[in-house]
């Protein structure tokens, strides 16, 4: 099966499917490479069979562009997107053309969200301003800042299994990995390895102490929480750089990467071999996201204005 969608005039940054259901997909665009003007937010719905293509249910348009969306973990028609002008938007895919809640204290672009799939009531916020933020959809300012990063920090994500710990990746190569419970608000471990900026992060959802990393430097990590000092693997370098890892919620073993090579590809993280490829994109490929409902299908979006849903064979 393949499905595609046009997002004519914004170019694709992040791409999610629902956790509630298999029929729900929501993407983060922005007009003009997101340098300047409007940005949208698309939700549509996914196809049943291969015969049909992904239907749009719902857009917003917002004052600036869309860098990255997170689906809340304890309302099934709400979400929180990330935006250029470093406020944060809660919506209502029920409801009109407004957010229903709204947040700014990052004093530059927001780059990531991430709602915590285990605790399920606060969500992260990651920023241009080189903080890393804590929220819950309830209270009118955030809970918690933290603040090591020198320079852009591109994600913050959740630990698959502690309530209270996340990791963020930045500009100045580093990986932190962090407590919200932490009195100083202040990184419990640093991994470096990386020579140039690290712009994504994700956890192995089987093997708790595992994530993995893309950068700049055109190579991919995967690292071990227990040994700060070096990484477990690395693949590459490779021609063009990786601007995004997304662990399998169905396998320990593969990760989908999204990149400047304009394709989103499967890697067995076991040999480093690459057991897939989607190079149906005609720009760069920024998002890519599993289904949780269907193993080996997946999506992705792109600054070629599409948005594929694919499905992949998966080895064992």
């Amino acid at each position: 099966m393949s499905a595609r969608y046009r997002t004519a005039g914004f170019k694709g940054y992040a791409v999610k499917f629902s956790p509630f259901t298999d029929r729900l997909l929501a993407a983060a665009t922005s007009a003009n490479f997101g340098l300047v003007g409007n940005g949208r937010l698309c939700i549509l719905n996914t196809p049943v069979s291969g015969t049909q293509g992904l239907q749009p249910r719902q857009q917003y348009d917002t004052q600036d562009g869309l860098f990255d969306l997170s689906w809340s973990e304890v309302h099934e028609n709400q979400l929180v997107t990330a935006s250029g002008d470093g406020s944060i938007k809660l919506w209502d895919i029920t409801l009109g053309h407004h957010p229903v809640a709204s947040w700014k204290e990052h004093s530059r672009e927001t780059m990531s969200v991430e709602w915590n799939y285990i605790a399920k009531t606060s969500f992260l916020s990651s920023s241009w301003d080189g903080s890393i933020k804590l929220w819950a959809p309830n209270e009118p300012r955030s809970l918690r800042t933290f603040n090591d990063h020198v320079g852009c920090v591109y994600t913050g994500a959740w630990a698959p299994r502690q309530t209270d710990q996340f990791a963020s990746c930045g500009e100045d190569k580093t990986v932190k990995l962090w407590s919200v419970n932490e009195p100083n608000a202040r990184p419990i471990a640093s991994f470096s390895g990386h020579v140039d900026q690290v712009v994504s992060l994700d956890w192995n959802k089987y093997s708790p102490n595992m994530f993995v990393t893309s950068s700049t430097d055109r190579t991919i990590k995967v690292w071990d929480i227990r040994n700060p000092r070096s990484n477990v693997s690395m693949f590459g370098p490779f021609e063009f750089p990786v601007r995004r890892v997304k662990f399998s919620p169905f396998s320990p073993n593969f990760v989908a990467t999204a990149g400047y090579d304009m394709s989103a590809s499967i890697w067995d993280i076991r040999n480093g071999s690459v057991v897939f490829v989607h190079d149906a994109h005609s720009e760069f490929v920024f998002g890519v996201d599993w289904s949780f409902f269907h193993p080996g299908m997946l999506a992705s979006c792109s600054w070629d204005e599409q948005i594929h849903v694919f499905n992949a064979p998966i080895p064992k």
